[in-house]
């Protein structure tokens, strides 16, 4: 593909936009039946394989993190998600755009993400009622 078409291809799929790659274990947190159906069947499609649960026995690649306001303390779910993270994985925190039932403030991502050890290196809009957050161990504290 061409950089234009690679462009477009990211626009057009979110799970290229938030760089998953084939052969990933991502595994899910705080599913509900609210999450956006479509993000997970583009993840699925670009990892090749499912998204595993909290029920999964080894560590992920990627963590997706489904988290509203009323399901406790950010941090919390934030340092929890770390444990099961492979080294140098991402966490992607998804929460209810403003406006939507469950919308977590930027102001205690930023909060929570920094009490958790994680640095916050991009946002994005992924689906029509929700937007991620790609949250990362800071370099030095990595291998």
């Amino acid at each position: 593909m061409t950089a234009t078409a690679d462009q477009a291809e990211e626009r057009a799929n979110p799970a290229a936009r938030l760089g998953f790659q084939p052969g990933q274990v991502v595994l899910e947190i705080g599913y509900d039946e609210d999450c956006d159906l479509e993000l997970r069947e583009a993840i699925e499609e670009a990892t090749g394989q499912d998204l595993v649960d909290e029920e999964y026995d080894d560590v992920a690649d990627a963590v997706l993190l489904w988290f509203r306001e009323d399901d406790g303390d950010c941090t919390d779910a934030l340092v929890d998600a770390i444990g099961l993270l492979e080294d140098g994985g991402v966490i992607w925190l998804l929460t209810p755009k403003s406006g939507r039932d469950g919308h977590v403030e930027p102001s205690e991502i930023s909060e929570a993400a920094q009490t958790a050890g994680l640095s916050q290196t991009k946002s994005a809009s992924v689906a029509v009622n929700w937007s991620a957050a790609r949250l990362v161990t800071p370099k030095a504290a990595r291998r």
